[in-house]
C-alpha cells in the first residue's frame, strides 16, 4: 500500500472531478440552498419610472417658493396617469407611486397644511428630495446575481422582483451511507450481548451530506459478511454518485471493504494518507462515480468526510472546494502525537478581534470520542512536517461552523 500524502490525496481528488455539472429547473420556493448554474441579469430598470418613496405631494421643486399650491388630484399606488403637472399644482402621492409627469419633487404630507383644495407649505425640502431615480435598484443588463452563488432569502426576493417563477441550479448529487460493523446496531434496535454498539456514523454523515447540499438516502447497515456487503455497496453505487462506507478499511480479518474495492474495476485516487486520524482511507472512482472508504470510529469518519466529501459534494455543485478555514491564535502548547497531518478538535472562538483556538473540555484517547465535535468546535491542522506547536502561535483552523 503506498501512502500519500494529505496535501497529494486532496489535490488527486480535485483533478479526478471530471464530472459534468447537471443542471435543473426549480421554482424560486424550492431555491432556497441551492447552488445558481447561471447568471442572473436584469432585464428592465427598477424602478422604471421615478417613483416616490413617501407618502406626500408631487410638486415642482421651483414651486415651492409660492408658498401655496393647488392639488390637482391624488395618485394611489398601482395607478398610473399620463396627466402633465404644471407650475402651481401639485398630486398627493403615496409611497410607491409613480411620479405625475413634470414633478421632480416629494414634499412630505409632514411638511404642509392642507386648506381646501389647497397645500401650504411649512418646510421645503431639497430638489429630488424622496424621488427614487430610475435604476436606483438595478439597471438593465446588470448582473445581479452571479453562477455559483449559493441561494439565500435576498436572492429569492430578487428573483421574484423579477419575475422569475423557476431559476436554474446545480443537481444536488446523491450520497449513500452505508456503516459496517456485526457488532453495531440501528438506533431503536435492543442489544443482545454487551459487545453491541449504536451506530453514529450514518446519521452524522449523512447530516454532514444534507448540509453540504446533497441529497442522502437512507441505507440499510451493513454486517461482516463479503458476499452481501459486495451487494449492498453495488446496489448503491447503481442509484448514487457519491457511496461512503464506513467501517472495514484496515488490516482486521473482518475488514471486508478494502478487498471488495480491489476487486472491483475502479481507479484508485487514493489507497492510504499519512494522516490522523484516518490514514486508511480510500477513495476510487467508478466510471462517474465515487466511492469513499472511511474508518469506522466516530471521529475518524467525520473528520474524513470533512476533508474529503464535502469538498467534491460542492465541486459537483458549481462551487469551490474550499473548506472554511480561519488563522487562529493557539492557547496551550499542542504536543504532535505522530509524524503524519493532524486534526484536532479543539474550542473555536472570537476574542479580543482574532479567532482563538484552546483544548478546554476535549478529551484525549481514541478516534470514537465524536462528543470532541460538541460545541462551536473547529479542527486544527497540524502539518506533517511539523512538531510540537508552541501558545501564541497562529495556526490554521477548519471552522465547523462555517461548513
Amino acid at each position: 500500500m503506498a501512502f500519500i500524502t494529505y496535501e497529494e490525496s486532496v489535490k488527486n481528488l480535485q483533478e479526478s472531478c471530471t464530472n459534468t455539472k447537471i443542471s435543473q429547473r426549480v421554482f424560486i420556493d424550492e431555491a432556497l440552498g441551492r447552488i445558481l448554474s447561471e447568471d442572473i441579469i436584469a432585464t428592465e430598470n427598477s424602478p422604471a419610472h421615478p417613483t416616490s418613496a413617501m407618502d406626500g405631494y408631487a410638486i415642482k421643486f421651483e414651486d415651492q417658493s409660492m408658498g401655496r399650491l393647488q392639488i390637482l388630484g391624488d395618485l394611489p399606488a398601482g395607478t398610473y396617469s399620463d396627466t402633465e403637472l404644471m407650475g402651481g399644482f401639485c398630486v398627493k402621492t403615496f409611497t410607491g407611486s409613480l411620479m405625475t409627469k413634470g414633478s421632480d419633487t416629494l414634499i412630505p404630507i409632514e411638511n404642509v397644511t392642507v386648506e381646501g383644495d389647497e397645500i401650504v407649505i411649512k418646510e421645503e425640502v431639497p430638489q429630488g428630495f424622496s424621488v427614487r431615480p430610475v435604476g436606483e435598484n438595478y439597471r438593465e443588463g446588470e448582473v445581479l446575481i452571479h453562477k455559483g452563488t449559493k441561494i439565500d432569502f435576498a436572492e429569492i426576493g430578487v428573483l421574484a422582483s423579477l419575475n422569475i417563477a423557476q431559476v436554474s441550479v446545480y443537481k444536488k448529487p446523491s450520497v449513500a451511507v452505508i456503516a459496517t460493523g456485526s457488532e453495531i446496531l440501528d438506533v431503536g434496535e435492543r442489544q443482545s450481548n454487551p459487545s453491541q454498539i449504536y451506530s453514529s456514523n450514518q446519521f452524522t454523515l449523512e447530516a454532514l451530506a444534507k448540509k453540504a447540499g446533497a441529497s442522502v438516502t437512507r441505507t440499510p447497515l451493513a454486517k461482516d459478511d463479503k458476499e452481501s456487503l459486495r451487494k449492498v455497496i453495488l446496489d448503491a453505487l447503481e442509484d448514487h454518485d457519491i457511496l461512503v462506507t464506513t467501517g472495514g478499511v484496515s488490516v482486521g480479518d473482518y475488514d471486508f471493504v478494502k478487498d471488495i474495492l480491489h476487486e472491483m474495476d475502479a481507479f484508485y485516487i487514493t489507497e492510504g494518507v499519512i494522516l490522523k486520524p484516518g490514514q486508511h482511507i480510500k477513495i476510487v472512482k467508478v466510471a462517474n462515480k465515487y466511492i469513499f472508504a472511511l474508518p469506522g470510529f466516530p471521529y475518524s469518519s467525520t473528520v474524513t468526510f470533512i476533508l474529503y466529501v464535502i469538498p467534491l459534494i460542492k465541486m459537483l455543485t458549481g462551487q469551490t472546494p474550499d473548506l472554511p478555514y480561519v488563522r487562529a491564535v493557539l492557547k496551550k502548547r499542542y504536543k504532535k502525537r505522530s509524524r503524519k497531518t493532524e486534526f484536532a478538535a479543539c474550542n473555536l472562538y472570537y476574542e479580543n478581534g482574532t479567532y482563538v483556538a484552546d483544548f478546554t473540555g476535549k478529551k484525549s484517547g481514541s478516534s470514537a470520542i465524536l462528543t470532541n465535535m460538541l460545541g462551536d468546535t473547529g479542527l486544527l491542522e497540524i502539518p506533517q512536517e511539523s512538531g510540537d506547536i508552541e501558545a501564541g502561535s497562529l495556526v490554521n483552523v477548519i471552522n465547523l461552523k462555517a461548513l
